[in-house]
């Protein structure tokens, strides 16, 4: 009895272990994206490599760019991996008009300003952490995302604060669900969408933004991570918009963007 007892528990180990290895191939598996993956080149044309010979490919002068670390002390929620951020910021240098949903820490909106040209903008958006509290969990708004949203909004001094880039950098403390997007209409080169991901505050910013956006320019979303608990509701309308909109991932990353040609 004893020796079937040991081998049933040797066989649940031996699944639990192959299933924790293949957990992110599962998740592919069981989370099927209903939108087109593409590579980077197809989003823009500074992406294409140079060809050095038949056997390496480099990188435009495009997207070279300037960048930082920050330390894994400062226990940031929610970055954009450095691949994600090197899209953002070469986007950015072909970039006059910027407007970013969610700055958190001000990572991203930093590197922006870093690669923007000299005169370009850059306007953020963000919650006072003291208006916190003011706001109220929906009843379709997934738990994990609405505590990731509170958790992301405590900064009131960001990374580019008392920079020499500051000044490229508009901060607007306020709900985006109030946030008027009138003035902003047909405006901005490149719009960054990584605010709250519940799914009324991800619709709210994304109908804003299509208003926002001019001729030729680029929506970004980011945790486009299908079976993602915390991102679920990204996914979701993302899904649900794609169906009027053409909007595609791109390789290796969380993030979907839209052209508006």
């Amino acid at each position: 009895m004893i020796y079937y007892y040991l081998i049933f528990i040797l066989l649940t180990l031996n699944i639990s272990l192959v299933l924790f290895i293949n957990k992110k191939k599962i998740k592919n598996y069981l989370f099927k994206s209903k939108i087109e993956t593409i590579n980077l080149d197809k989003l823009d044309d500074i992406f294409i490599n140079n060809k050095i010979d038949n056997k390496l490919y480099g990188p435009k002068e495009d997207v070279i760019i300037k960048s930082f670390c920050i330390s894994a002390n400062n226990n940031i929620v929610g970055m954009t991996s450095d691949y994600e951020a090197w899209i953002i910021s070469s986007l950015s240098k072909i970039s006059n008009n910027i407007f970013e949903f969610g700055t958190c820490s001000g990572k991203t909106t930093y590197l922006m300003a870093l690669n923007s040209p000299q005169n370009a903008k850059i306007t953020t958006l963000t919650l006072k952490p003291e208006n916190l509290f003011d706001i109220k969990r929906g009843q379709f708004d997934n738990k994990k995302s609405f505590r990731n949203l509170i958790n992301e909004s405590i900064y009131e001094k960001f990374l580019f604060s008392n920079t020499l880039y500051e000044n490229k950098i508009n901060v607007i403390f306020e709900n985006s669900l109030n946030f008027n997007e009138k003035k902003y209409l047909n405006f901005f080169d490149l719009i960054f969408i990584d605010g709250g991901h519940t799914y009324s505050i991800v619709k709210n910013d994304s109908e804003k933004s299509f208003k926002m956006l001019k001729q030729n320019g680029i929506i970004l979303w980011h945790d486009f991570v299908p079976g993602k608990e915390s991102a679920k509701n990204v996914v979701k309308y993302i899904h649900n918009i794609s169906e009027k909109k053409n909007i595609f991932h791109i390789k290796n990353t969380s993030l979907c963007y839209y052209r508006n040609y």
